[in-house]
């Protein structure tokens, strides 16, 4: 079972990648924007991976793993971060193309904004020595925060869309750790976080879910702005239909 994880990997990236050249998706014309986006995420994201590693707050079986290891992470673990992000993204702007009514108003984005954002900082407040908490948690504060002041727009269809990917994000990472294998591929270490588990998933991987995600999200529709494609600007060009 030495080849689980990468297998996981390529069966999530599988159906998106071939569907990105749907013509009416075109998800492969915004890879200019995903890449670029995703290494930034993954600057910050796989130092983040490889010191909790050495310390020990999560750490990877290696009969699940090919052994090939790159700056002390499996390799698994890299595509990880391109394969999963790819799936994800591709589903928001396939969503934002083919039902932009699939959003929340200004008003329920704030709601659950707000919401979230109590349930972080009182959970960080009484948690704060937990690492794997209060990194993920304190990050997710700062995050939410900065895209809620200056661009909440984004919120409204990636809130909706993001509850659905859960589904798909919880079997995935319910293999990951263990809910239908023997032994986990990632395990963690429960004095580091809540110890709280939906199946055999720490609570804290859907809050790194979305961190993670709206990470790409949002500097793809930075990028999207200074560096629109012909599409985007035909589409602001043209004049809106009257009222009438």
């Amino acid at each position: 079972m030495w080849h689980l994880y990468f297998l996981l990997n390529i069966a999530s990236l599988s159906i998106p990648f071939l569907f990105s050249f749907h013509p009416k998706l075109k998800f492969y014309k915004l890879w200019k924007y995903f890449f670029p986006a995703t290494f930034i995420m993954m600057a910050f994201f796989i130092p983040w991976d490889i010191i909790f590693t050495q310390n020990g707050f999560w750490g990877f079986n290696q009969k699940y793993l090919s052994g090939i290891n790159l700056v002390n992470l499996p390799l698994e673990e890299w595509l990880f971060f391109i394969c999963i992000p790819y799936a994800c993204l591709f589903t928001i702007y396939s969503f934002k193309k083919l039902a932009p009514q699939f959003s929340f108003s200004n008003k329920v984005t704030s709601i659950v904004y707000f919401s979230m954002q109590t349930v972080l900082i009182v959970v960080l407040l009484y948690f704060y020595d937990r690492w794997y908490t209060a990194v993920n948690f304190g990050y997710a504060v700062v995050l939410l925060a900065i895209v809620f002041n200056y661009k909440p727009e984004a919120l409204n269809i990636f809130f909706p869309v993001f509850l659905i990917l859960l589904l798909p994000f919880f079997i995935v990472n319910g293999f990951l750790t263990g809910s239908w294998i023997h032994e986990q591929v990632v395990w963690y270490n429960d004095a580091e976080n809540l110890g709280i588990r939906i199946g055999t998933v720490p609570i804290e991987d859907s809050i790194y879910a979305l961190t993670m995600l709206l990470t790409i999200y949002v500097l793809m529709e930075k990028f999207r702005e200074k560096y629109p494609l012909n599409s985007d600007t035909i589409e602001k060009d043209l004049p809106k239909k009257s009222a009438n």
